[in-house]
């Protein structure tokens, strides 16, 4: 006779469990590496802005140096309790919260004027990011499994070096167009309008994320079924191994 439970999986699995998996991947990993993207341009637009906000304030570079190191302290400290919040409140509204946060934070630094509110907002900025990319990482094993899984965070975190391309032509361009504009220095300009793609992502994070394969109304029942009970299985394995 047949096992029950072969039945069952064979009932919902469709034929291609890769053409789920890509299906998946071409509606999550797009928008994720979008919000990687502009993360990565609030992290070190400090760099562009370097020149012109230390002559404009009057910092030195060891006031640089410590401010820049200020953002790991702070990464390091709320890295972990950010990742345990998101597993009770889930994906979309912790990473929402996120960019949201950051955004904010990183316009912020248009306003600063002494040493230790730039040493503050680094640090906060740190803190605001914290929980980003090892959230996206765990938030990507609740919907690949391990077959899948190196390959679909390799694709995400190719999102640096296109950070890189396209963040050092972008901040050149706004520091040397905005400089003097409605009296504000290029610098500033460059924190306010880089951090506007981190709000406008993190607000949509709401309508383009879903927490788990489950709440996936764009997979069918049968694509929904292999991938949670896929996953499922993984997970029970993984629980039995240890």
């Amino acid at each position: 006779m047949n096992n029950p439970s072969i039945v069952a999986h064979q009932v919902h699995a469709p034929a291609n469990r890769n053409a789920i998996y890509r299906k998946v991947a071409i509606r999550v990993i797009p928008f994720l590496m979008l919000c990687y993207v502009a993360a990565y341009l609030d992290r070190i637009n400090i760099g562009f802005a370097k020149l012109q906000m230390l002559d404009d304030l009057g910092f030195s570079n060891a006031i640089y140096g410590l401010g820049a190191g200020l953002f790991f302290i702070g990464y390091l400290i709320f890295e972990v309790p950010s990742n345990l919040y998101m597993m009770k409140v889930g994906a979309k509204k912790t990473i929402c919260r996120i960019m949201i946060l950051w955004s904010l934070i990183s316009t912020s630094f248009a306003f600063v004027e002494t040493p230790t509110q730039f040493y503050v907002m680094r640090f906060l900025l740190g803190a605001a990011e914290a929980g980003f990319y090892p959230g996206v990482m765990l938030y990507l094993t609740l919907w690949f499994p391990a077959s899948h899984r190196a390959k679909i965070i390799a694709l995400f975190v190719s999102a640096v070096p296109l950070s890189g391309m396209i963040g050092a032509p972008l901040s050149g361009a706004i520091l040397e167009s905005t400089h003097g504009m409605s009296s504000m220095a290029g610098w500033q300009w460059l924190f306010i309008l880089e951090a506007i793609p981190s709000l406008l992502l993190g607000l949509l994070c709401l309508k383009c994320l879903v927490d788990k394969p489950e709440h996936a109304t764009w997979l069918s029942d049968s694509e929904r079924a292999l991938v949670v009970d896929e996953l499922a299985a993984e997970h029970q394995r993984t629980a039995n191994d240890a």
